[in-house]
């Protein structure tokens, strides 16, 4: 079933008096349950693509569907609450607050989500510990590796059950050992059922995917599906 769906989505920037088209006429499909890589050079328009789908910025101009629903005509505050209710992210540099222990920091998401004290943290609990963080519980991102903080990113993202996992160059700060740890995670997520866009600029990485949308100067490559 299609959960995501572009129509001639264009994007443009105000620089001083020039415009920039960022994205110029994207038209793509991602079924629910696909594990989709996106890949581009740098200024290629995949991290707008990224941001627009995961409701953090809109299009210029054609239309934007998730579950069916179009969103790309909503509010910001309308944004807000399908990407707080829909989508989970996964940043290359973690995001993580540093003053609270990463138990806290998955149970983030849920309070604004309305979940009680207690339900959050034992769900915090039960995620954290499925990617190897048990023993880590009470320790704060500056106490962790870079792989483990990934972890942790991972876990806050999945932490409301969101229809897409999007991540953004998420192996980008980790060496390989880490990096391929991180890969496993989201082959696990894909295997239960997830919906995950990656965008990757590592061939190596969009190999995990069953999928690959290459984007060129705003527009989808040629041969940009691969099975």
């Amino acid at each position: 079933m299609e959960i995501i769906r572009t129509e001639a989505l264009i994007k443009d920037y105000e620089l001083g008096k020039v415009k920039v088209r960022a994205l110029d006429g994207i038209d793509i499909s991602i079924n629910s349950g696909e594990f989709v890589a996106i890949m581009g050079p740098s200024g290629s328009g995949k991290s707008t693509l990224m941001h627009i789908i995961g409701c953090l910025d809109s299009p210029s101009q054609g239309e934007y569907y998730l579950d069916s629903v179009l969103v790309s005509k909503m509010s910001k505050s309308a944004l807000a609450g399908v990407r707080n209710s829909k989508i989970g992210f996964v940043f290359q540099s973690f995001n993580l607050l540093p003053h609270l222990n990463i138990l806290k920091n998955v149970e983030l998401p849920m309070m604004y989500g309305g979940l009680s004290a207690s339900k959050r943290k034992e769900k915090a609990r039960e995620i954290l510990e499925g990617v190897g963080l048990a023993d880590r519980l009470r320790h704060k991102p500056g106490e962790l590796s870079g792989g483990e903080r990934q972890r942790v990113a991972i876990s806050r993202a999945i932490a409301n059950d969101p229809s897409i996992l999007l991540a953004d160059e998420p192996t980008g700060n980790l060496d390989s050992q880490a990096g391929g740890d991180i890969l496993e995670i989201f082959d696990r997520l894909h295997k239960e059922g997830n919906t995950i866009i990656m965008v990757t600029h590592d061939p190596l990485v969009a190999a995990r995917a069953q999928r690959i949308i290459r984007i060129k100067d705003g527009m989808i490559d040629n041969g940009d599906l691969d099975s």
